[in-house]
């Protein structure tokens, strides 16, 4: 089988590079690397991507070997139906390794056609490194070769204020750009840069805060026999991808105009505030999984897709976030239904195997961002406790107890935590259990026994599901609260 590259398969006119992508894994390959392969396609943006390595071991070399080419297939559900896409992304023009050549790098800052830098080097990448010098090639942080790779464009092009980019960072930190730009100003100030570039750095670039969404396995080593049969080239850097795609960017009218993805298919939204659609997914996306995953283990489910199917399980988690956690959201309602009903497609997805020990790991700090909030907000909205939520919490509880019907549990957390709770399961009464646990200040925010009602339904729960098992236990707790 012929080795996938331009020659061999026809592509070799290369657009010009737009773009300057810190990040060359599987997230970024099969998430922005197809949102621009759309927006080429759809709306003749022809933007190029320059690849650059953000460490010094990478896939670099193996993207250059393959002229920058790679195969996405995205699998999922929608609306019920079971889908399948295969996409050979062509956009990647060059790959750069600024630790086996900084000047290559810091060429591309020269690029006349350069428009925007994205990113997405991990939630650790946007950190300030005290270390990293002005004369190190490269510093060791991202925060820190952009702040080399801006003064260089902007020495390059004699501080032209239509020189300045576009940028994007994608890390999974909430106001990821903000905290980039405080980053880029105080590398300004160690390496003693000029107040000239200071200004042009804040006054001709422009920084936009994101959200991404999108699960990517990444590259399918225990099926790849079954993905290299559908092509007709070899492929080493095939990326499978979820079909679901989503990205907020905080922007304006002018950010619109650069990126026209209204002209794709693509639920890409510019927006003035993104903390709403972060809110959104945090709570139902996240705190469906929070919430599901002590009260499914202990039900006996293994998987995500297995509490959703299931008849019992999937009602409860259906019921948490359609009856319960969507009415504490401030936003459109027929919006969340749909954003919410996505989700329980992706929760099917029978290609993404999503286990539930998983995605146990820090459950009570993960609570108290993501499941917490929309109890406490139900309690404001409708003056009562929510049922299932309240009956989530207190399966969270049990669940840190570490064992159940004579096996181990998957509690995965900090000693500290695991310790206190096996202090607190000392005890057999279950309003002490319940009281103990909700007074713990540091793992919730606030003392959760000045909740009314909690305390009492926390211990009935508790008490049920010690002797009926999770969903006889919930028909009887439900009877109450």
């Amino acid at each position: 089988m012929k080795k996938l590259n331009r020659a061999n398969v026809g592509l070799e006119e290369k657009r010009p590079i737009k773009i300057v992508q810190f990040g060359e894994g599987n997230f970024l390959r099969a998430f922005v690397g197809y949102a621009f392969h759309e927006l080429n396609n759809k709306a003749d943006f022809n933007a190029g991507i320059a690849v650059v390595q953000p460490i010094g071991k990478g896939l670099v070399k193996m993207l250059n070997d393959q002229d920058g080419l790679y195969t996405l297939f995205m699998k999922g559900v929608k609306k019920g139906e079971e889908i399948q896409e295969v996409e050979l992304i062509d956009n990647i023009v060059k790959g750069v390794d600024p630790y086996a050549n900084f000047n290559d790098y810091l060429s591309l800052a020269k690029e006349e056609s350069l428009e925007f830098v994205i990113s997405n080097t991990t939630e650790a990448g946007i950190a300030y490194v005290a270390s990293d010098t002005l004369d190190m090639q490269p510093p060791s942080s991202f925060p820190a070769k952009l702040t080399l790779f801006l003064h260089e464009r902007f020495k390059h092009f004699n501080g032209d204020p239509n020189k300045g980019l576009t940028i994007i960072p994608c890390e999974l930190i909430n106001h990821n750009s903000e905290t980039l730009k405080e980053i880029l100003l105080k590398h300004v100030i160690d390496y003693n840069l000029s107040n000239d570039f200071k200004a042009w750095l804040l006054d001709h670039n422009s920084f936009h805060s994101t959200l991404v969404d999108r699960i990517v396995p990444g590259y399918p080593k225990d099926e790849i026999e079954a993905y290299n049969a559908q092509l007709n080239y070899q492929d080493s850097l095939i990326v499978a991808a979820e079909a679901f795609l989503l990205w907020v960017i905080e922007g304006g009218d002018d950010l619109k105009a650069q990126l026209p993805f209204h002209k794709t298919d693509l639920d890409v939204k510019i927006v003035d505030d993104m903390q709403p659609y972060r809110t959104r997914k945090v709570r139902i996306l996240n705190g469906a999984h929070t919430a599901m995953v002590p009260f499914s283990l202990l039900y006996g489910n293994k998987t995500v897709k297995q509490s959703v199917d299931n008849e019992f399980t999937g009602k409860f988690i259906n019921e948490a976030v359609f009856n319960e956690i969507i009415d504490t959201l401030e936003m459109d309602r027929e919006e969340l239904n749909s954003f919410a009903d996505e989700i329980f497609d992706r929760f099917r997805n029978p290609f993404i195997i999503h286990n539930l020990s998983s995605i146990a790991l820090n459950s009570i700090s993960k609570f108290k961002v993501r499941v917490l909030p929309s109890l406490l907000g139900y309690i404001d909205v409708h003056g009562k406790l929510p049922t299932n939520l309240t009956f989530a919490f207190a399966c969270l509880i049990r669940f840190y107890k570490g064992t159940w019907k004579g096996g181990n549990l998957p509690v995965q957390d900090g000693d500290d935590i695991v310790a206190n709770f096996a202090k607190i399961w000392g005890s057999n009464d279950y309003e002490k259990v319940a009281k103990e646990a909700l007074s713990i200040e540091e793992y919730w925010g606030e003392d959760l026994t000045k909740v009314k009602n909690l305390t009492s339904a926390v211990a009935l729960a508790l008490k049920e599901i010690e002797a009926n098992g999770v969903e006889e236990g919930f028909a009887n707790y439900s009877k109450t609260y």
